[in-house]
């Protein structure tokens, strides 16, 4: 019997099946391309050939998708990112106190004191430091984003890189460039320039202690890690699924929620995969916040609602 996670985020959707002692069986790493249901669809029809729906005894949803998710899908649980990754982080190693997650779109830090997030931050305004900013520099300067890192550490005399903008940093990268500084130097002066953006802004006012933690897609770049532990004086590990620790502390979750309240799963079953889900939305007028609610409809028949702050609709999901 396995146990399901999602993570939804604008970038990637991200599926892994664990078994009852919090092993990774199945990760699925899906490119969401603003379209979460087709994504996770996607992930269901390569789960379906090897699995059945019987074998999934709890499921849980996060990320900024988690609510379409849920309702798509028949989650048990649905957390937010920082207590999934938090959660995640926890089941490898208890003494973890302080989270480095950086995505696809946003970088957050989490700090755990005693196995409890205790404080958390979150950089959704400005891109400079995530994992689209870093393919964006990599496929203009011609570089595999898989060999960033690589370049990165073969620098000796690393340039310095304006970080705290998006702009100014690739503004700088390509006037570097002109001065004839080599691929490796700039690179290197990159992930030096996002990480001090990261501890200024994210982490500003943080008391970073360890372990530490380096979670979300921008892991994989090893010069990135080298240089969060240049800064910071301090070892920072990479956990085996670092890009898929949301969706393993939703399983986890999903999990401890079933066993404690020893209900049924909801789960709906891979066979989603081949249905065919419509969005439609509205403005509640039921209060002064004049919410914007998504219904999500199949075959004439509406799965469930979102986006009211209320719940006067998102708790009328139909069974």
């Amino acid at each position: 019997m396995y146990y399901m996670g999602v993570d939804v985020g604008s970038v990637s959707t991200d599926i892994v099946l664990i078994d009852s002692n919090y092993n990774v069986i199945e990760e699925l790493y899906l490119k969401t391309k603003g379209k979460p249901i087709n994504a996770i669809q996607e992930g269901f029809k390569l789960l379906k050939n090897k699995y059945n729906s019987k074998q999934i005894n709890a499921v849980g949803t996060t990320g900024s998708g988690r609510h379409i998710s849920s309702f798509i899908i028949g989650a048990d649980a649905v957390k937010n990112e920082i207590t999934a990754h938090a959660v995640a982080a926890l089941n490898i190693n208890k003494n973890v106190r302080t989270i480095i997650e950086i995505g696809g779109q946003d970088s957050k830090i989490i700090l755990l004191k005693d196995g409890v997030a205790i404080d958390f931050a979150m950089n959704t305004v400005c891109a400079a430091g995530t994992g689209s900013f870093l393919d964006r520099q990599a496929e203009r300067l011609d570089i595999a984003i898989e060999d960033f890192g690589e370049y990165a550490l073969r620098s000796k005399s690393p340039v310095r890189i304006a970080g705290r903008c998006a702009v100014f940093a690739e503004s700088d990268m390509i006037h570097k460039q002109q001065l004839g500084y080599s691929e490796e130097d700039i690179v290197r002066g990159l992930c030096e320039a996002l990480v001090r953006n990261y501890l200024n802004n994210v982490a500003k006012g943080k008391e970073i202690k360890s372990e530490i933690f380096f979670q979300g897609g921008v892991a994989a770049n090893i010069g990135m890690k080298d240089a969060f532990e240049n800064a910071l004086g301090e070892q920072v590990t990479i956990p085996k699924h670092y890009k898929m620790m949301g969706a393993i502390g939703a399983a986890i979750i999903a999990r401890e929620a079933l066993m404690k309240s020893g209900e049924k799963t909801a789960f709906k079953g891979f066979n989603l995969a081949d249905m065919t889900f419509t969005s439609k939305s509205f403005e509640c007028n039921g209060c002064s916040n004049n919410c914007e609610v998504v219904k999500i409809i199949s075959k004439n028949k509406e799965i469930g609602s979102f986006g009211d702050r209320c719940g006067k609709w998102g708790n009328k999901t139909a069974v």
